[in-house]
């Protein structure tokens, strides 16, 4: 049998396991570490949430990989790339790949009656993932976009309706200058478009200058080919292992020469902007901090209760002293007791942690401004496994940090802790 544990066990379940000094500093112990673990909780799922969040539309509208002219990357403007069926093929068969598809881009001005905007024309087909589209969807709908014909239906997003005080249903021209790929220039060319729909994802950078239409408007527009295009979007089946099926592309797609003599080369989202994966990087060191921070709480607290409560114990432990019990036992004795503190401090920061994120799921009550954090409410993200590490951790260390304090008892005789009241 366990001597200390079962020691432990009777006294912290008896009434008398918190008497009237000690109880007071176990209550506060217990909701050092249950405030500790919450906040941990709290701020784990947000940055989770929040990274994942801008992560994810950041990838909606530019995929995980690109692959594009080797010239686009000094220009602002597209330049054409011919990307045959079997080069499609080849880059389906790489590990890790989801989906591949053709896109295509122009340049080009909306304008109404009472203003104008120049946006950017992207072309997409019908076998385009629009998962990312329908979910930001807010009015409207998605236009069926088509490979091979132009229907002049357009998809934009709300900062664009708002500028130009357009409504689904709306017709609006758009006025192209010549071929941008060559900087010729053949005159200016308008075409009428049919608002589909719009969107909102709260990205300034995309919202203010996007807007999706069929596949073939913007090789037209361009002058192109029938067989070029911007380039190819590549979505990955996990986004950990983007940088292998990077690796991939870079061996058995970049450097390969088209049939009108243009080089391919690849990019990752996170190459394409790097500003915004760099900032949400800098994130988990604000994380690192705060984790600190909430378990020197917990264990500072932890430290004045054991204190407090070996004092008040004093008459106790010398009376097991004087039984023949030896300091390490009795020291055991109190760290068993302190982790049945800190075990239901843990419980209680679990539930309310917890709590909070599943509200906040459900009610999204946490509203925050999307100017400035590209989200209207704090996403919050429960991940299990973290959150069961987090509990495994705040235990260990709170116990460890114990283990100094403890030693005070090798330093209480059994004669003078008779006389200790």
């Amino acid at each position: 049998m366990n001597l200390p544990l079962f020691i432990a066990r009777r006294i912290y379940g008896t009434d008398d396991g918190g008497r009237r000094v000690s109880k007071p500093a176990i209550r506060i112990a217990t909701l050092g570490v249950a405030i500790g673990l919450a906040v941990m909780i709290i701020t784990v799922s947000v940055v989770f949430g929040f990274k994942h969040t801008i992560r994810d539309k950041v990838v909606g509208f530019g995929s995980h990989i690109q692959v594009q002219n080797y010239l686009s990357q000094d220009r602002t403007a597209p330049l054409p790339i011919a990307i045959s069926d079997s080069m499609l093929k080849v880059m389906r068969q790489l590990p890790g790949v989801r989906q591949v598809e053709r896109y295509s881009t122009t340049q080009g001005i909306l304008k109404t009656d009472q203003d104008f905007l120049g946006v950017v024309f992207k072309g997409v087909g019908q076998h385009y993932d629009l998962t990312f589209l329908k979910d930001n969807l807010i009015d409207g709908e998605v236009p069926q976009f088509s490979d091979s014909t132009s229907s002049y239906q357009l998809l934009i997003s709300q900062m664009m309706a708002d500028k130009l005080c357009l409504q689904v249903g709306n017709r609006v021209f758009a006025y192209f200058l010549g071929d941008i790929s060559t900087g010729s220039d053949n005159g200016i060319r308008a075409r009428k478009f049919t608002i589909k729909g719009i969107y909102q994802t709260n990205m300034t950078q995309f919202d203010q200058t996007m807007c999706f239409t069929d596949y073939p408007t913007p090789v037209k527009l361009n002058g192109w080919e029938a067989d070029q295009s911007t380039g190819a979007e590549v979505l990955v089946d996990n986004f950990d292992d983007l940088e292998n099926v990077a690796i991939s592309f870079v061996h058995n797609v970049n450097r390969t020469v088209d049939s009108h003599g243009e080089v391919m080369t690849s990019q990752t989202i996170q190459e394409a902007y790097p500003h915004i994966f760099s900032w949400l990087e800098l994130l988990d060191i604000n994380v690192w901090i705060i984790l600190a921070l909430m378990v020197c709480v917990a264990g500072f607290t932890m430290i004045s209760g054991l204190l407090i409560i070996i004092l008040e114990r004093t008459q106790m432990i010398g009376i097991l002293k004087a039984l023949g019990m030896r300091n390490k036992t009795v020291r055991h004795t109190f760290l068993w007791f302190a982790t049945f503190i800190i075990g239901q401090g843990l419980l209680i920061g679990d539930i309310i942690g917890i709590g909070l994120v599943v509200l906040q799921q459900q009610t999204g009550f946490i509203h925050l401004d999307p100017a400035s954090y590209y989200v209207d409410t704090a996403p919050m993200e429960l991940n299990i496994p973290v959150v069961v590490l987090l509990n495994v951790v705040t235990l260990a260390i709170s116990v460890f940090v114990l283990i100094a304090p403890s030693f005070l008892i090798s330093h209480i005789h059994p004669a003078k802790s008779m006389h200790y009241e």
